[in-house]
This record gives structure tokens, sequence and C-alpha cells, in this order.
């Protein structure tokens, strides 16, 4: 059995969070494992995009904390998991798309990698919001009437009701079980491709968005003399 067919059998379980695989089938496709047992007091560090599982062999208390440390390597692997998920339709945990942003308005970066990694994310999402408006207004012309309504500080990343994707900025709001659901742009339209039935918002406007990623530049750290 290749990695390949391990990855397929198994890919479905993986999707809903919980997949206990057979030791077996990794051996076969060489595929490292690794076990041992947790003693009282200590400490187990699993690194970035490792693959984990935990089973308890008697009464225990399960403390484990969830760390994202601001590098290249763990953002970068944050992007692949959110892309992936994005393919799969399965849920991100994180809403990459609004995190880059709130980076972008509250931190200075000064590794290099990290920061044209981030600015890029920053130009894609700018982007997706220009064309996404742009084509409501080609299409729609004065017939659809986008609504500003500014994010809260408590509020949560919103994600498509149909798809599990993260949905950033522009709001398709629609009624569903008297409740009120937000759909991204493409479920919307296979849904009501008039837009009928459809309330839009949006939450931050274009030329803030516009400022945030021009005021977003890379930090430099003071260069030390050092003693001769």
């Amino acid at each position: 059995m290749t990695p390949f067919q391990v990855r397929e059998l198994n890919l479905e379980a993986i999707k809903v969070g919980s997949w206990w695989p057979i030791l077996d089938d990794l051996h076969e496709a060489q595929v490292p494992v690794y076990r041992f047992i947790q003693k009282p007091g200590d400490l187990v560090f699993i690194n970035t995009g490792c693959v984990h599982w935990v089973q308890a062999i008697g009464w225990c208390n399960n403390i484990a904390w969830n760390v994202g440390p601001l590098t290249y390597n763990q953002y970068y692997a944050a992007i692949e998991r959110y892309e992936w998920n994005k393919l799969n339709s399965c849920k991100s945990i994180v809403p990459i798309v609004h995190l880059t942003w709130n980076i972008a308005r509250n931190m200075r970066v000064s590794d290099r990698q990290l920061f044209e990694l981030i600015k890029f994310i920053l130009t894609q999402s700018l982007k997706y919001v220009q064309l996404t408006l742009l084509y409501l207004e080609e299409q729609f012309h004065d017939k659809l009437d986008i609504r500003k309504q500014l994010r809260t500080s408590d509020e949560p990343a919103h994600y498509c009701i149909t798809c599990d994707c993260e949905v950033f900025n522009i709001l398709f709001v629609t009624e569903l079980d008297r409740k009120h659901v937000v759909r991204c742009l493409n479920c919307t339209l296979q849904n009501d491709k008039h837009l009928e039935n459809v309330v839009v918002l949006y939450q931050f406007p274009l030329d803030d968005l516009t400022t945030v990623y021009d005021q977003f530049q890379l930090s430099l750290l003071p260069i030390l003399n050092s003693p001769t």
C-alpha cells in the first residue's frame, strides 16, 4: 500500500476530525510512527504538521495547549492546511484571512520571508474583495443594495453555511429555518442566482482595507555595532 492509498483510505475520517490509524497500513507505507507512554510530569511538544493521537491507559487529566508562534514555517503550514480544507470542504478552525488582516493591523514583522507571505495573502484577499464588488456592480447595477454593517469587537469569523469556507468582509445573508445564515458568493449564486432573497453586507470599507495594506511594511531591526 502506498502513502497515497493510505491517504485515500483515511481521508473521510480525517475530515470529520477523528481518525485512529491502522498501524500495519502505516508501516507498510513506510510512514514513521513513534509510540511512547507519557508519565506524570512529562511535557510533550509536537511540532508543526505532526499528526498525533493520545489514548489514556488509566485515570488521567488531559491538558493540551495549541500554540502558534509567528514564524514563517508555522504560518506557511497553517496556510497549506487552510487551502487543503477548502479543497476538501472541511471547516478550518483558524480563519486565516481574518487572522492575517489582524496581524497586519496590530503587529510588526521583521522576518522578510514571513512578511512577504503575509503580504501575499493580504493581496489575494484585497483582490477578491475588489473583484467581488466589481462583479456585483456589473451584474446587478442598482438592483442590489450593499449595506454597511461594521464588525463588532467580539464578533466571530464567518463561515459559509454550505461549503464551510471562511467568508471575509462581504457577507451574503439569507434566512434559513428562521435564522440568518451566511454564504460565500459561489454558494449564494447556486442557491439564488438573482440574489432576490439575499442581503449583502460589508464589514470593512475598501478604503480601510487599502490603508491597512499600504501601512503594513517590513519592520527593520536596528543594527547594533559590535564592540571593537
